[in-house]
């Protein structure tokens, strides 16, 4: 059964900001960031489906529209984000209609989450083949040492003996030393990543998925997201420029490329027909 929990979110538009610019007398900043970004397109409010995708090009202000909807719902995130003084005084003048309280395990991912959680295994891997050397080292030390007690300082150092004398250097590592972590490629530990993460009955903020993803992961993260919507109660609010993301099932699109931003098919989209164009003139050598 499909969920809303956000139902609809805006933001505010020229009129608004421009009042607001009005009233302040700072004019020592060369950015109002967010202010301006999203007004220019004339899009000030999005009502949300089970799957809402916003569609545009770099700069057309998709991560800045995901950004402020999170902090304005105070969902979970963990990467840092381009966040300015005026930020609080932008997230006043917006306004969530939502359930309340969202589900505590809603959260926002984006594409810094993903490449941490690679570098952190990586980075641990790293720690625990140096902590390993060094065992070898104790090892070889402790087992063939001429060591001799002589007060309680030298007792850990006493254990340590014992244990390397009646244990091989492979159990006298493994013992005092956890195992690697597994270590997939980018593509199977992003999508290992949003399995993770995503559970059952939450909303569900994803900036540009498809990082990092092969077509063929793409295509698996898109009937993750359509099983998890259709049968599991999420909510996906996705930003993208993928067409297989573009491509899942019943989402609502909104193109930011437009002047006013527009909710469309993915079928219409810039970026979708450019691939249709190219596949279309290449067509005969695929049947060769």
């Amino acid at each position: 059964m499909s969920a809303v929990y956000l139902n609809s979110f805006e933001f505010p538009d020229e009129e608004q900001e421009w009042y607001f610019f009005m009233d302040i007398k700072r004019t020592c900043y060369d950015s109002f960031y967010p202010f301006q970004i999203l007004s220019r397109h004339n899009f000030s409010r999005i009502d949300f489906e089970p799957v809402t995708i916003l569609y545009g090009g770099n700069g057309s202000g998709k991560s800045t529209a995901l950004n402020v909807i999170a902090e304005k719902t105070g969902i979970l995130r963990e990467s840092a984000y381009n966040r300015s003084n005026f930020y609080p005084d932008y997230l006043k003048l917006c306004t969530a209609e939502h359930h309340f309280p969202l589900p505590e395990k809603s959260r926002i991912i984006t594409s810094d989450d993903v490449f941490d959680y690679m570098l952190n295994i990586r980075s641990l891997n790293e720690g625990i083949d140096r902590k390993r050397e060094e065992l070898f080292e104790e090892y070889m030390d402790a087992k063939y040492s001429h060591f001799q007690m002589k007060s309680l300082e030298d007792y850990e150092q006493l254990k340590k003996v014992n244990l390397s004398r009646s244990k091989t250097q492979s159990k006298f590592v493994r013992n005092q030393l956890m195992d690697n972590v597994r270590e997939y490629s980018n593509g199977e530990s992003a999508f290992r990543y949003f399995t993770e993460k995503i559970e059952e009955g939450g909303l569900y903020i994803l900036d540009e998925p498809e990082n990092s993803l092969s077509p063929g992961r793409q295509t698996e993260l898109v009937k993750f997201i359509e099983d998890s919507a259709r049968f599991f109660k999420c909510q996906f609010i996705i930003s993208t420029h993928s067409p297989f993301v573009l491509a899942i099932r019943g989402a609502k699109i909104y193109d930011l490329d437009e002047e006013p931003v527009d909710v469309k098919r993915w079928t219409e989209l810039e970026n979708v027909r450019a691939y249709y164009d190219f596949f279309k003139l290449h067509e005969k050598e695929f049947n060769c």
